[in-house]
């Protein structure tokens, strides 16, 4: 949609209605003499009855510009004072979209004042007009809030950089390259925060919508193990499901050959899974012990009562990365990060 529709219904919009409008006119006029109160309202309520939720946000943000005397500056100044007096996350928002309005010949200062507002109402949607302005610039700044201490500056970097994200314009360098944001979605797929890894999640739907494959390959080298990593790729939590056959094949080979895995696995929800299916080759090592290795198998979306075949095959060569060793290899089946199978295959030297 476009800034200039209606994105939401009547109920919705009026999250800036007039009381709420007095109520940021007030606050704002407390902190900053200079502050036109009186003008601001004007400006702010001017057609506000035919304003979708969107339209009212901007033009209570060029209200305040209007209606705050001085620099960029010093505008950012009282506004920092006044995020925590708004008390509202979405109303918040209209901060955030000051610096997008305004900041754009202050980059660095604009950069901290989203790095402070997105705390109080969500910076992605004014962080994408500087990705539009500076690319480079903002994801580089945008890979650096990804290690932040505060889950909302984390969350921004990944809500804000999404290809598609809904009420925004899209990104169409990443629509055509999602690469560049890879460094993020690393940092936060295991994040402590649900609501962080919740945009994880979002992120790469919008990625697979044109990459589908690059999806695949981007979480084909996480760690499966670890459940917030499930997670955030969409994963239906605990797998219910039964394994009707299971088998590693031959029993023995020599090094050069190929092992082949089958497995069969049926549904035992009464609702569909999301489910992640990997295989793990637990290879000897030189002392004796081993070392474990999770491969990707399959992405799969299992009916009630469905049935999955499923098979692959790998060669057992030596890299330069790893050298095998004789021994007893085991292997397990993994669905969602749980181990349902094994089995193994001996390797003779």
């Amino acid at each position: 949609m476009t800034e200039d529709q209606t994105l939401a219904a009547p109920a919705l919009k009026e999250i800036f209605d007039r009381e709420r409008l007095r109520h940021i006119a007030a606050e704002t006029a407390s902190i900053s003499a200079a502050f036109d109160a009186e003008r601001f309202m004007a400006l702010a309520t001017e057609n506000l009855d035919d304003l979708g939720i969107m339209q009212r946000m901007r033009q209570t943000a060029t209200s305040l510009h209007g209606a705050l005397p001085g620099s960029f500056e010093r505008a950012i100044e009282v506004l920092h004072d006044l995020a925590p007096r708004i008390q509202h996350g979405f109303a918040s928002i209209v901060l955030s979209e000051y610096v997008a309005l305004y900041g754009k010949g202050h980059f660095d200062l604009s950069m901290q004042a989203l790095h402070y507002f997105t705390r109080f109402g969500s910076a992605e949607f004014a962080i994408r007009h500087f990705l539009a302005q500076d690319f480079d610039g903002t994801l580089k700044v945008m890979r650096g809030w990804a290690l932040d201490d505060n889950e909302h500056v984390r969350r921004l970097a990944s809500e804000g950089s999404r290809p598609r994200l809904p009420w925004s314009f899209q990104l169409k360098q990443l629509i055509k390259d999602p690469s560049p944001t890879a460094p993020i979605l690393d940092a936060l797929k295991c994040d402590s925060s649900l609501y962080v890894r919740k945009s994880v999640a979002n992120h790469l739907n919008d990625i697979s919508k044109d990459h589908p494959d690059k999806v695949i390959d981007r979480v084909s080298g996480w760690n499966m193990d670890d459940a917030r990593a499930l997670g955030a790729i969409g994963t239906t939590g605990t797998p219910m499901v039964r394994v009707e056959a299971f088998a590693v094949s031959p029993a023995a080979i020599m090094l050069g050959g190929r092992i082949t895995l089958k497995a069969s696995i049926a549904s035992t929800a009464e609702a569909a899974q999301q489910l992640v299916v990997d295989y793990a080759v637990h290879y000897v090592k030189k002392s004796g012990g081993s070392s474990k290795k999770v491969f990707k198998l399959k992405e799969i979306n299992l009916a009630p009562g469905g049935q999955k075949d499923l098979s692959i095959s790998q060669a057992v060569r030596d890299f330069t990365t790893r050298k095998h060793y004789p021994g007893h290899h085991r292997m397990e089946l993994i669905v969602n990060g749980e181990t349902v199978a094994e089995g193994g295959f001996e390797l003779r030297g």
